[in-house]
């Protein structure tokens, strides 16, 4: 177990993606002046955490095994995989979505209908992408040491 917890290649993108969560809750507190601990279990919103964990885990692959190997190649194209996904499909959903309750809101104003609303903060800016990305990278670059 002292092994598994050693491994910076998997210890550092845990950490980036907890403190990206954490980050979250501040940014929260700040923004809407309350304590909301359930932006932790949500999925999008500032910074991704996707994004930290997949950019954190390619950079702490480069580091230990080299930037030049089929080991940082292929973190790295997962990596680009996820945050297009996160960016794009995701935060369309989430678009999709918030169209969809608006027009349940119109719909059954007037009505009782108990409908269950969708949720709509799924995906992310191509801008939280960047920053998550850059907190995973700087995670990762200064928790590993040569």
């Amino acid at each position: 177990m002292e092994s598994l917890f050693s491994n910076r290649v998997l210890v550092l993108p845990v950490v980036a993606w907890l403190s990206s969560q954490v980050i979250k809750i501040i940014i929260g507190l700040a923004v809407e002046r309350r304590l909301d601990l359930r932006l932790a279990l949500y999925p999008g919103g500032m910074p991704s955490s996707h994004s930290a964990i997949v950019t954190s885990l390619a950079v702490a692959v480069g580091r230990v095994d080299g930037f030049s190997g089929p080991l940082f190649a292929a973190a790295a194209v997962f990596a680009a995989v996820v945050m297009y996904d996160a960016a794009g499909v995701r935060r369309a959903v989430g678009i999709q979505a918030g169209v969809l309750n608006r027009m349940l809101d119109e719909y059954f104003e007037n009505h009782n209908f108990a409908e269950k609303r969708l949720r709509e903060l799924v995906g992310h800016t191509p801008f939280q992408v960047f920053v998550g990305a850059a907190w995973g990278f700087v995670v990762a670059w200064f928790g590993v040491t040569r």
